[in-house]
């Protein structure tokens, strides 16, 4: 049957837009076992295909079946739910937390549900659009702080904060895109002084950072001071779902009686909390993986700056390539496809007009061999074209 055509003129114009800009998105399929080298998905640790962790699952499978069946406030809330939640509270030395269907569901309901109008958010001008979909939902007053600059966010807390109610300060760890990170230790500094409520997503520090692996706010010593944690079950913990933790139980218990995003959705199956718990116990042991895979980093980036690349020199596992143009990133990642190696390509809306990048995703376990690679096929773009 055809679209109306009022509604397929409506929606042709933006996609033949998108097709010329180079900015066009379609749906492929990816096959974890194929033989590429792949450097796109955030599988930072390799454990989503690690034999222990499907262990796990099928153990759970087993006992708690293939779906939670029912919302958390109905009978989905299982076992293997609260099971995982008592580890992630020890893991981050949290009070009280959540789980969620996704990271992005996690933020929405957590930045949609706690500010309100008389409120001030200011927030990072790169966190992830979930962060920026629930606060435009919240209604609250949205300032953005120029990206890691604390200095400007010092000063919109001193000329901007007088009058709201609450005051919330919103940031990534390290940033999806950029794979950079702003310094937390001052961000708590600022915090004991100003009393603004801190929300840190660690999505893409988990398992990279902190003696036991559960971030750069344990890493950074701030976990005192942050008020809400999120973080996410489908990278670095290889499994699904995402989770939020508090400082003070009243947040947690206001979200299950009012997030709409928390009440109303089947929950995430059993088998995902009981896979995720398993990454968590491995990743607080693995902290000679997490060494190598810093140093690796390191290493990557030294390399393709000494090439003409213009890389962040940070440890993260994101290593953000800026090559200008949608056209000349996806051109890149097809080259780079086509010596085998899958790489993400970030293009605007994601980023700003005029910065997309190749957007490379690091493994703890990467080889010399893999990284030489790597090396030898971004060489082979020509940086200055």
């Amino acid at each position: 049957m055809a679209v109306n055509e009022r509604l397929q003129d409506r929606l042709s114009a933006p996609l033949e837009k998108r097709k010329a800009s180079g900015e066009y998105r379609s749906l492929r399929v990816s096959d974890p076992n194929d033989e590429m080298l792949n450097l796109a998905n955030n599988d930072y640790l390799n454990l989503a295909q690690a034999s222990f962790m499907r262990e796990a699952g099928s153990a759970a499978l087993d006992r708690f079946g293939c779906s939670a069946s029912a919302s958390p406030l109905i009978s989905g809330y299982g076992p293997a739910h609260d099971s995982l939640i008592g580890v992630l509270k020890e893991w981050h030395q949290f009070e009280a937390g959540l789980l969620w269907n996704s990271g992005y569901v996690a933020n929405q309901a957590l930045l949609s549900g706690l500010p309100c109008k008389a409120d001030l958010v200011l927030a990072d001008r790169l966190i992830h659009n979930s962060m920026i979909s629930g606060i435009l939902a919240s209604g609250a007053r949205l300032k953005r702080y120029r990206h890691c600059d604390l200095d400007h966010l010092e000063s919109l807390l001193q000329e901007s904060a007088t009058g709201a109610e609450v005051v919330f300060v919103v940031t990534e760890s390290v940033f999806s895109m950029d794979g950079d990170y702003p310094d937390l230790f001052r961000l708590a500094e600022m915090r004991e002084r100003y009393g603004f409520f801190w929300i840190v997503d660690e999505a893409h520090a988990l398992g990279w950072y902190g003696e036991n692996g559960s971030g750069l706010v344990e890493e950074s010593g701030v976990g005192e001071q942050v008020d809400a944690l999120v973080g996410t079950l489908g990278k670095a913990l290889g499994s699904a779902g995402a989770y939020t933790l508090f400082g003070d139980s009243l947040i947690a218990g206001f979200l299950v009686n009012f997030a709409s995003e928390f009440i109303y959705s089947t929950y995430l199956p059993p088998s995902s909390a009981a896979i995720a718990e398993r990454a968590v116990e491995h990743v607080a042991a693995a902290g000679a993986l997490r060494a190598r895979g810093r140093a690796s980093s390191r290493a990557i980036r030294e390399r393709l700056r000494t090439i003409g690349y213009d890389v962040a020199l940070t440890d993260s596992p994101i290593v953000s390539i800026p090559l200008g143009s949608a056209t000349r990133a996806m051109d890149a990642a097809q080259r780079l496809e086509a010596a085998g190696i899958r790489v993400g390509v970030a293009r605007p809306p994601t980023v700003p007009e005029g910065t997309s990048r190749l957007r490379i995703s690091l493994k703890a376990d990467l080889s010399p061999e893999s990284i030489d690679r790597l090396i030898g096929a971004v060489e082979e773009l020509e940086p200055g074209a």
